[in-house]
């Protein structure tokens, strides 16, 4: 998963300030993704908490800020980018919705069981698989309708400055 990021990275890295600092906070999201299961108990409420304060910050950022851009270049470019972005939305929400129910579930997880820490693992196992696939699909909604647009945009930010 941090080496998909990476590459989405250095793929878009640079085309707009936005997407740069969305990716910069998946890398970080990732990050603390994968520290999770090697923590130690006595930590995991804290740790779980910015965890999930990190999933949700990136999930508005994306809802708010990226997806909103993204789609105003579909459609100041009309080139048939936005029909195929409406696709995507559809199969980006199941993985809004796990994260948003992942939240809900842990994000005050307090003084938690044996079995409350098993069934952490496997929601997390489940959430791992659910993050990964909307950043394959978010990769694609940039792909669609950016990166086709990415001389234009870039034209126009510098323009800007």
């Amino acid at each position: 998963m941090l080496e998909k990021c990476q590459n989405a990275k250095e793929r878009w890295g640079g085309v707009s300030n936005i997407i740069d600092n969305w990716l910069e906070a998946r890398q970080k999201l990732i990050s603390q993704f994968v520290a999770l299961p090697s923590t130690e108990v006595k930590n995991l409420e804290s740790k779980i908490g910015q965890f999930c304060t990190a999933m949700m910050d990136y999930l508005s950022s994306g809802h708010f800020e990226v997806y909103e851009q993204l789609l105003r270049e579909g459609s100041e470019y009309d080139d048939g980018g936005l029909e195929k972005a409406q696709k995507l939305f559809p199969l980006i929400q199941p993985t809004t919705d796990a994260a948003l129910d992942f939240n809900d579930a842990y994000s005050s997880f307090s003084s938690p069981t044996v079995q409350q820490i098993r069934e952490f693992s496997f929601q997390l196992s489940t959430l791992g698989e659910n993050i990964e696939e909307r950043f394959t699909l978010e990769d694609q909604l940039i792909e669609v309708l950016h990166t086709a647009h990415r001389d234009i945009v870039m034209s126009t930010e510098e323009a800007q400055v």
